[in-house]
């Protein structure tokens, strides 16, 4: 076990081949010297939809719980939907059966939230006593998510396209050739089952937001309102009503799409644990992750990919298929990872995938019978192949919701208006959190801090690794390691410094958080006196140059897709969240290594903020915290390039929230005029019995009075 003296000292063979140590001169702190260049992977270009998402299986199944429910966590936050929504009464309308021999086909629409209205088409079977089907059974339902065919449910391929598909004996006729979409839905109608086709946002009959628009500003990343997370809250709105017939059997359940409708089945069968069955086609793979706005948000694939995604869904019976497009590796880079993680279940029968690729991106009879045999064997108990039959299309006009006698709901709200709404709601489910005891605390830090965590994406790490160094040097009186750390698993590396003086003990330290970073620390070689005060009373202080600062600035800005920031922000953290990240790096180094009996925390300036994030998700590890709030506001935000983008901070409640989740620790802010951070912190810190441990000043203070507090 190393001394906290040793810490600071660590042998210097820890170093990178490539790393030397800095000679004094106007910056004492450097660690990369003589054209040594950073090593941080997040330094290079953002992480796209396009790149490589291996699934990595933890080792037990105990170890994969643990993980799947802290990804379950993040998918719901994502989405916009933690906590869950208000299931408000659908008042569906079903009418107007159209009766095809076998089944019915009728006409839906409901209200998934007051004033947005999801469409589709309900196939019924009729009595089948060929397959003990009774007219009064209870019968498996399934959810059928479209993708990005044109028109979606009214989709008609044409007859190019279906001669193509004949020729290559990819369809059997051209009524299945120009309208898989209607011929899926009648199959597993005439086999049994009740189901539900459905609109994604923007398609067919479901035209009040146009697809791909209304979500692309900062005020709708700050509160993670997003096309997708509208479209996710749809199927699961969707299955309510399915779920909800007369003549469901509600406990099998199953859901099947492809390409982006692969992307809502496996979202939603990660999502809701009444699906007894999945069958995602052509989507899930280690290649792109899905390219439209609908299949993407900020915070959802940070960490994470397609296949540990669908993984989520395990040990139920859940099959794909692959085509020559994007899934075309899935065989070897995802299946057998799925498998692994099945097998941990005993469960590994349960899990199937299988690649046509002498076809390209396509739900064509061989994937469709495909799953017409899982649905049957998982969902009715019979292990039979399929042969899909021909069938009679109907003109998409007879399909349509709409009619003289069912004209568009009055109500129906544009993208607008509907997150208007939705910001109403969202508040005041907020609002009705703030606790006014200990229990009631523990219910918000339970949602708000969830939130935070997978807003950064990071939590206190519980093991870090020391990259390179410590390179020691004596600067004005003190002793001072400059090093490189970083996380064990990750390939961060952030360079930083810790000096302490002779009265260091090892008792005490402070990790300091400063817009220079690490060169903060000293002036002409001198200490500023903020950090004499501190090391003359017997403290180390460690100063990290956090992402884009210090020696860890960007060779190129930091890239924000201006399209659609969830195809940034959906994949990376922001870079404040990437800021918190690594102080709550340097906080593990000041718990795990330096062992610390106290550890304090300070945010200067603008990274006062960070350290009110960093001190909110390592609980009380941290002792005492000073921030300056620096009269920071998140909802002031317009731009989605803001260095200050949190996506989701908003909807929680700002700083505010950020600063309660800090309760019962000794907290310091200042200038905090205008930053409306006190009702929430307030009401927490009461909670906790604490509310002494608040100290709150709206000017700013000089570092001497920072320093005099963090003294007492």
């Amino acid at each position: 076990m190393i001394s906290r003296r040793e810490a600071l000292a660590l042998p210097a063979a820890l170093a990178l081949p490539n790393v030397t140590c800095a000679a004094d001169g106007d910056d004492p702190t450097r660690v990369f010297t003589d054209g040594k260049k950073p090593t941080d992977v997040r330094l290079g270009p953002p992480k796209t939809l396009n790149d490589y998402f291996p699934f990595v299986v933890p080792k037990t199944k105990e170890a994969w719980e643990a993980r799947r429910k802290q990804l379950r966590e993040q998918l719901l936050v994502a989405n916009g939907m933690w906590p869950l929504p208000e299931r408000t009464p659908l008042n569906a309308t079903v009418h107007g059966a159209c009766d095809m021999g076998a089944y019915t086909i009728e006409k839906v629409f409901f209200a998934s939230t007051p004033g947005h209205y999801v469409c589709g088409n309900l196939y019924r079977p009729k009595a089948n006593p060929d397959r003990k089907v009774g007219g009064d059974a209870k019968r498996p339902g399934v959810l059928f998510a479209h993708g990005h065919w044109a028109n979606g449910r009214f989709h008609d391929a044409g007859e190019a396209a279906a001669k193509k598909s004949i020729a290559d004996k990819g369809e059997p006729d051209t009524d299945r050739g120009r309208f898989f979409m209607q011929a899926l839905p009648a199959t597993l109608a005439k086999l049994g089952f009740v189901v539900f086709q459905y609109d994604m946002v923007g398609y067919a009959d479901s035209t009040a937001i146009p697809h791909r628009e209304g979500f692309k500003d900062a005020e709708a990343e700050l509160r993670l309102q997003s096309q997708m997370g509208l479209q996710t809250w749809n199927s699961l709105r969707a299955l309510d009503f399915l779920a909800g017939l007369p003549d469901v059997d509600p406990e099998r359940l199953g859901m099947t799409g492809a390409s982006g409708g692969g992307t809502q089945t496996f979202i939603t069968a990660a999502l809701d644990d009444r699906l007894s069955a999945a069958f995602p086609a052509v989507m899930v793979s280690t290649g792109m992750q899905g390219g439209c706005v609908c299949e993407n948000c900020s915070l959802l694939r940070v960490g994470t990919g397609n296949v540990e995604i669908a993984a989520l869904f395990g040990p139920k019976p859940q099959a794909m298929s692959a085509a020559n497009d994007w899934t075309k590796e899935m065989m070897t880079k995802g299946y057998p990872e799925l498998q692994q993680l099945y097998d941990l279940y005993g469960a590994k029968d349960k899990i199937a995938v299988r690649a046509w690729l002498e076809y390209g991106h396509q739900y064509n009879v061989h994937a469709r019978e495909m799953m017409y045999g899982w649905f049957l064997k998982h969902l009715q108990g019979k292990g039979e192949e399929v042969k899909e039959p021909p069938f009679k299309p109907v003109p998409v006009k007879e399909l349509s919701v709409f009619d003289d006698k069912h004209p568009r709901p009055k109500d129906e709200l544009n993208a607008k208006a509907l997150r208007t709404a939705l910001t109403k709601a969202s508040d005041e489910q907020i609002a009705k959190l703030l606790p006014k005891d200990a229990e009631g605390l523990k219910a918000y830090r339970e949602v708000v801090g969830t939130a935070l965590r997978a807003m950064v994406s990071s939590e206190l790490p519980k093991e870090v690794a020391v990259r390179g160094g410590p390179f020691e040097s004596k600067v004005d009186g003190l002793t001072m390691h400059r090093a490189i750390i970083g996380r064990a698993a990750d390939k961060d590396a952030v360079p930083g410094c810790g000096v302490f003086g002779p009265r260091f003990t090892g008792a005490k330290a402070a990790i300091w958080l400063h817009p220079r970073g690490k060169a903060s620390l000293f002036e002409n070689g001198k200490q500023v006196p903020a950090l004499k005060a501190l090391t003359d009373a017997g403290f180390a202080v460690v100063a990290p140059d956090l992402l884009g600062t210090g020696e860890q600035q960007f060779a190129k800005p930091f890239a924000v897709d201006k399209g659609f920031a969830g195809y940034t922000y959906g994949y990376n953290r922001s870079l404040l969240a990437n800021r918190a990240h690594d102080a709550l790096t340097y906080i593990g180094f000041g718990t795990s290594m330096l062992k610390a009996k106290t550890l304090a925390l300070v945010g200067w300036d603008e990274f006062g903020p960070v350290a009110i994030l960093a001190k909110a998700l390592a609980g009380d590890a941290v002792a005492k915290t000073a921030a300056d709030l620096n009269q920071f506001d998140f909802a002031k935000i317009t731009d989605t390039v803001d260095p200050m983008m949190l996506p989701g901070a908003v909807k929680y409640g700002g700083m505010g929230a950020f600063l309660a989740l800090c309760a019962p620790g000794e907290v310091l802010v200042h200038n905090h005029k205008g930053t409306e951070t006190g009702r929430a912190s307030r009401a927490t810190y009461e909670a906790a019995g604490a509310a002494n441990k608040l100290t709150r000043s709206p000017e700013k203070l000089a570092p001497a009075k920072v320093v005099e507090w963090l003294l007492k």
